[in-house]
């Protein structure tokens, strides 16, 4: 399934409130308990607030294809290198088959990859803009979300617009060994090569962003941004604790954790999201319309 359609099934799923008494037809997964609160919430309440529980405000996990709804101006966006999908080059199978599970995240999600990239525009500024898909296997980068990610970067940098990335993952992609740790430094040297140009990076981090994902790309943007209550770090935090043999900090490894400490600029709810990065876009932008040399004509 394209974004395109996928966006078409979206605006026809449309969830009707059960009124009392009366029997509906309500179809499965109609209702969704929050892992936090354990509230049980109507998932048409769930969908009119953005998939943020409205009890306690946890942000649920939401595809790439809503991601890119929720930031790209309505009709704007244009994907790129939808087929680009990976291959099984160690052919891995640790008891289940890595081409098996690439089949079923495909039929699962209806991507080809863990990350869809493409053009758009944000608050009427042209960018380039990415979003991870946790459900494609943890949205791990393997070598296929390397190379879309690297072609993003190089898009910004060609087009000489902002690059937006939303980032959810694992890590890496451990079915294919070392080629996926390679990406940490291939997608590490684009964002470099976007920062030497002057073209301005903004980074989403949501729950969760992990391993290999936040020691390379997703960090080195111009502007880092989070979602409540997002897990961010590297290794998980009872690796980190038998490691350092001592307790770590309440909430460590949190978006409002890594606030306080200097290492994202701001928590924003994801209802003030688009808003934020809109209006983030367009200071740089505008730094970057005034970097630009002068012909003499």
């Amino acid at each position: 399934m394209s974004i395109a359609d996928w966006f078409k099934a979206r605006e026809e799923n449309r969830y009707t409130t059960v009124a009392g008494g009366e029997k509906t037809d309500v179809p499965e997964g109609v209702w969704s308990k929050c892992p936090v609160c354990r509230h049980i919430v109507y998932q048409g309440e769930l969908v009119e607030s953005l998939m943020v529980c409205p009890h306690c405000a946890h942000h649920f996990e939401i595809p790439a294809a809503e991601r890119i709804l929720l930031l790209a101006d309505e009709g704007t966006f244009v994907e790129s290198g939808s087929a680009l999908t990976s291959a099984d080059p160690l052919r891995f199978d640790s008891g289940k088959a890595y081409t098996d599970q690439l089949a079923r995240a495909k039929e699962r999600t209806g991507l080809a990859e863990a990350v869809v990239t493409g053009r758009a525009s944000i608050g009427g500024t042209k960018v380039v803009v990415g979003a991870m898909d946790f459900r494609f296997i943890g949205a791990s980068m393997g070598s296929a979300v390397g190379e879309k990610l690297a072609r993003a970067f190089e898009a910004a940098l060609a087009d000489r617009v902002p690059l937006v990335l939303v980032t959810a993952s694992g890590g890496a992609r451990m079915q294919e060994g070392m080629l996926s740790l390679m990406q940490m430094a291939k997608t590490a040297a684009a964002a470099a090569r976007l920062t030497e140009a002057g073209v301005p990076y903004v980074s989403v981090l949501t729950d969760p962003t992990m391993g290999g994902v936040t020691a390379s790309f997703a960090v080195l943007a111009d502007i880092i941004l989070a979602e409540p209550g997002a897990r961010i770090g590297f290794s998980g935090p009872v690796v980190i604790e038998q490691t350092i043999g001592q307790k770590l900090p309440k909430g460590f490894q949190t978006s409002e954790f890594l606030l306080e400490h200097g290492m994202v600029d701001a928590v924003v709810p994801r209802k003030d999201l688009a808003e934020t990065v809109a209006l983030v876009l367009g200071y740089l932008a505008a730094t970057l319309a005034a970097s630009e040399p002068v012909g003499d004509g």
